[in-house]
């Protein structure tokens, strides 16, 4: 069959479905851009208090995330829910496995400014500095 003997394909015009749209304040200069998946057992409080040094936008594939960043409230982000954040000074407080009784799945895309790691612990002392912005639920 020639590429003329095709039949006509269409799904392609109904194939795409936005999950997340974000507007960052600003995106590194010749950023490193990463795709990770992440996986906790079940119960897992996740990585410590941390930041990445551009924005982040997520995707949970399977069980539940508690999610936290500074600014705003607490959130459970369920399998098939994005989330994102705006990465710099933004604090993320929690991405903790809101389950005990699955594990948790969660893909991650992340713009890093170049020559800077992934992510950054936050120390002890700049948390209790900043605790006025953290958000109750």
């Amino acid at each position: 069959m020639g590429t003329t003997d095709r039949p006509p394909y269409g799904a392609w015009q109904n194939a795409l479905t936005v999950l997340q749209e974000a507007h960052p304040a600003s995106i590194p200069d010749g950023p490193h851009v990463m795709t990770v998946v992440i996986e906790y057992p079940p119960g897992d409080p996740g990585t410590p208090p941390h930041r990445h040094s551009g924005p982040a936008f997520g995707y949970v594939l399977e069980g539940e995330m508690l999610l936290e960043i500074e600014g705003e409230a607490p959130r459970v982000v369920r399998a098939g829910e994005t989330f994102w954040e705006p990465g710099g000074d933004v604090i993320h407080y929690q991405d903790g496995n809101n389950r005990t009784d699955t594990r948790l799945r969660f893909l991650v895309t992340m713009l890093c400014a170049p020559g800077q790691p992934m992510l950054t612990l936050v120390e002890e002392s700049e948390l209790a500095e900043r605790a006025s912005a953290r958000r109750p639920a």
